[in-house]
């Protein structure tokens, strides 16, 4: 199992590497900058290509090998890399992204999106049902490696490397990848696409994938599972930064502890799934956690953030006590009386219990494409891995906007009730999938 392990781990740590960049580096720096929330959770419209695997999907079901796509998929990103490094990160004057950088990193999702296709139905080819466990443990704990490695590990890089150099190394990481990618044992001994299985019709396509059996009741849950946790987890860090945490200090908690945490759960998740706990079960008594933890998050706002109190205060949230450091940029301002810490555990908390939910999704979704014919696997998968997502990037961009406009509090609370939903959800799953 190592031989098939080895090479999805790296492949799955570079694929990281895009999101970290946009999740981690830049809501921050652009909060940093000044602009509002509302903004910042829009620039999430560059992850618009992962919303659209589905019609290259059937390509790579269909035509070519996993090994072409894959190695072509990771070079064009050393490619997008490689232009990123010739560019500059802001314009003199500019608020925002210039719209070639903008553009470069829109290129740089598809070619992740497109690697993501082939990676997945490698995963689907490579492992067997009792190694399902374990691959998708290396599948999430490799990707949020390379994800806090371009997240929180480039902030504090961002000072004494320059925004060249920076992306010359991802570049070159990325070209190293797809050389290895080439000429690994476990992607030259795959069967070869079997053309002749895949309706040719879209609306045949679209039949043939709902009849899999447990689809439809995966397409609902994986639309709302995170839909609370990623609201509150992509407001909550911009909101300590509001209270005068630096970018760096922000990085370090967020970027890197936050990112640890996450690994440890999603680490653990694959050890009880290793020991033959049934995925459904696992989500029906970490979800009654995630809950409580959202609960104290939210109660922790109260004595952090003060509604329509009037501008000119920040604070930052540390170990010793709150301290005033500057200005605020939203019609509300800090407390003085905050639990000292309790705000960065939450988040480190919050993390822990998010990647054990994770790795068991994952899991689960893996688990209900295997049951599609095998011309069909890797389209099935991107349409649960596309509706996933989807679910958490509505939620994801138009958390600034709601918090913007019904104030933290209220908008925390809204993301609690919507937490909810998949407990109650899970009630109805179907026991072919248990």
């Amino acid at each position: 199992m190592h031989g098939k392990l080895l090479p999805l781990a790296g492949l799955y740590l570079v694929q990281g590497l895009p999101y970290g960049l946009q999740s981690g580096l830049l809501p921050v720096l652009l909060r940093a900058r000044g602009l509002s929330l509302t903004r910042v959770g829009l620039a999430k419209v560059l992850y618009a290509p992962w919303l659209f695997k589905l019609v290259w999907a059937p390509l790579v079901d269909t035509w070519g090998s996993l090994r072409t796509w894959l190695t072509l998929s990771t070079a064009a990103l050393g490619l997008a890399c490689g232009l990123l490094a010739a560019l500059p990160p802001a314009e003199a004057g500019q608020a925002g992204l210039p719209s070639t950088v903008a553009g470069l990193l829109l290129l740089l999702n598809l070619a992740a999106a497109v690697q993501d296709v082939a990676l997945d139905t490698l995963a689907m080819q490579l492992l067997a049902p009792s190694e399902l466990g374990p691959g998708n443990t290396v599948q999430v704990v490799a990707y949020k490696l390379g994800a806090v490695l371009a997240g929180g590990g480039l902030l504090a890089l961002v000072p004494p490397i320059s925004w060249a150099l920076l992306f010359q190394l991802l570049a070159a990481t990325y070209w190293l990848v797809a050389a290895l990618a080439w000429v690994a044992p476990a992607l030259q001994q795959l069967p070869p696409p079997q053309h002749s299985e895949l309706p040719g019709h879209a609306l045949h396509l679209w039949q043939d994938l709902l009849a899999v059996p447990g689809t439809l009741w995966t397409v609902g849950f994986v639309l709302t599972y995170k839909l609370g946790e990623q609201g509150a987890g992509s407001l909550f860090p911009l909101l300590l930064l509001d209270c005068g945490i630096s970018t760096s200090e922000l990085g370090l908690w967020n970027g890197v502890g936050a990112v640890v945490c996450s690994i440890a759960g999603s680490s653990l998740g694959g050890v009880l799934l290793a020991k033959h706990w049934q995925p459904l079960h696992l989500l029906r008594s970490v979800f009654r956690f995630c809950l409580g933890g959202l609960a104290c998050q939210t109660a922790l706002l109260f004595p952090l953030v003060a509604p329509a109190a009037p501008l000119g205060t920040r604070t930052v949230l540390r170990g010793e006590g709150l301290a005033v450091v500057g200005r605020s940029l939203e019609s509300w301002a800090p407390l003085t009386s905050a639990p000292p810490g309790a705000a960065l555990l939450s988040l480190c908390l919050q993390h822990f219990l998010g990647g054990l939910v994770t790795t068991t999704t994952f899991t689960l979704m893996m688990h209900c494409s295997q049951l599609a014919p095998s011309a069909l696997q890797a389209t099935h998968y991107s349409l649960l891995a596309t509706l996933e997502l989807l679910g958490k990037l509505l939620v994801g961009s138009l958390a600034g906007a709601l918090a913007d406009s019904l104030g933290p509090h209220l908008c925390f609370c809204f993301f609690l009730v919507v937490s909810a939903t998949p407990v109650l959800y899970l009630g109805l799953a179907p026991s072919i999938l248990a």
